[in-house]
């Protein structure tokens, strides 16, 4: 989430775009991370699937942006590299993380609420959130067709929405994991702060303590205390004891964002944040298998002009 109102659930920043400003981060376009034509049908019917694919083709070599399923424009970087991705962790199959870990296990019941927009950035950590942890839910939310609470909101459960403004989570008398549902808001800054609005009623808005840094690289957390989505459910998950789930989902964390890294061709960051991972001594066998070179497969990263110098030094 980005600059604005919301410090503990959302994303926003760079999508590790190099040169002119990122789309992403301006919120003007979002990265759609799939093979041009291979996403159509999610949205349209085949004929509409058809026409895109066409018209997406054309502009890849006029060099113009295509178009997305619902009709926006899509991020420049999609359209003209083509990346074929896992369907799952939405990275390139060279580095596809999906086998590296089980799923996190816990007594919360987790909902992701994301704008219709976060739901093709393959940076979102609302899919991740999706893909590893049991039992999680994601709700897309559309301002011409918003979700209702009775098909989030599940009966005997205190239903828990993370909000700056909310109630301090040190005052409150914490029911058991068992008893709570939390509802996460994933998007930019400002997609965040509109679906807050829509949910307020619905639950209890509850804020969280979160100092320090985030540690995820994939987008800008422009000041400290702005955390990704993962992060703050991974900061529930603690405060509410639920320390193996917390472990679990922090691995699958940190390997994404280690995976993403490499896959953008950042290899010294990469470095760098694995040094500091707890993956570095909890997944070294899988660790070492994701960076052998395999042969055939498409390699979709990406260097910046800095780390290139640096290699030919």
């Amino acid at each position: 989430m980005g600059a604005g109102a919301f410090l503990l659930c959302g994303e926003r920043g760079s999508d590790d775009c190099e040169g002119d400003a990122c789309e992403e981060e301006r919120g003007e376009f979002f990265d759609g991370g799939v093979t041009v034509g291979s996403v159509w049908n999610m949205d349209r019917e085949p004929d509409d699937a058809g026409r895109l694919e066409r018209a997406n083709r054309r502009a890849v070599i006029d060099g113009r942006r295509g178009l997305a399923p619902d009709g926006r424009i899509m991020a420049r970087s999609v359209v003209l590299a083509g990346t074929v991705r896992c369907e799952r962790c939405q990275l390139p199959p060279r580095w596809c993380v999906c086998a590296g870990l089980g799923p996190a296990t816990s007594a919360l019941q987790v909902d992701v609420l994301m704008h219709h927009r976060e739901q093709w950035r393959p940076s979102s950590t609302g899919k991740l959130i999706g893909r590893t942890v049991s039992g999680a839910r994601a709700h897309v939310y559309r301002r011409e067709a918003p979700v209702t609470r009775d098909a989030v909101v599940k009966p005997g459960r205190e239903l828990w929405v993370l909000h700056p403004l909310g109630e301090p989570f040190e005052a409150l008398a914490r029911p058991p994991a068992s008893e709570v549902q939390v509802l996460l808001l994933d998007g930019s800054w400002g997609e965040a702060a509109e679906m807050a609005r829509a949910v307020e009623a619905w639950g209890r808005r509850v804020r969280l303590p979160m100092e320090g840094k985030s540690r995820y690289w994939l987008r800008e957390q422009r000041d400290e205390g702005k955390f990704s989505t993962v992060e703050t459910l991974l900061f529930l998950l603690a405060a509410l004891g639920e320390r193996e789930a917390e472990a679990r989902l922090r691995l699958h964390f940190e390997l994404h964002v280690y995976a993403s890294l490499l896959a953008r061709g950042r290899k010294w960051p990469a470095a760098e944040y694995l040094d500091a991972s707890p993956i570095k001594t909890a997944l070294p066998d899988f660790l070492r298998q994701l960076s052998e070179k395999r042969r055939g497969e498409p390699h979709a990263a990406r260097k910046s002009r800095a780390e290139r110098h640096g290699e030919t030094e």
